[in-house]
């Protein structure tokens, strides 16, 4: 039972990137009350929400930081979640964390720790 991240790489400043979190053993529409989504940790620093999708009708949820430039989305016949970033900047690098949480909402979707998360996969954005 896990979630697996993937998608991460090396990309230049501006540069694009879609992250995919898959669940194994592990369906996500379980969660379909709570909220599933994505923090990211860089070096030094706390783990942060980047973005959910939380309740049955799928709202979603962005950090300032990244509004207008990352777009999460799920597609529930392959059991993932995605997490498409455009307009990548050297401040997103950081390893990036699915998770899950059946008791997350609308107002606490930023707060780590969830109750499931898998491993991370890192981002680096650097010319």
């Amino acid at each position: 039972v896990q979630l697996q991240a993937s998608g991460g790489g090396l990309v230049q400043p501006g540069g694009s990137l879609r992250l995919s979190c898959a669940g194994s053993g592990f369906d996500l529409d379980d969660y379909a009350v709570g909220c599933v989504g994505w923090f990211r940790q860089a070096p030094g620093k706390v783990r942060e929400g980047v973005s959910s999708l939380c309740g049955v009708d799928d709202s979603d949820y962005y950090a300032d930081s990244v509004k207008g430039r990352f777009t999460i989305s799920r597609d529930k016949a392959k059991n993932t979640v995605y997490l498409q970033m455009n307009n990548l900047k050297p401040e997103d690098t950081a390893v990036y964390y699915c998770a899950a949480d059946q008791y997350r909402d609308g107002g606490s979707w930023f707060i780590w720790p969830y109750g499931f998360w898998g491993q991370g996969t890192q981002v680096t954005v650097s010319s």
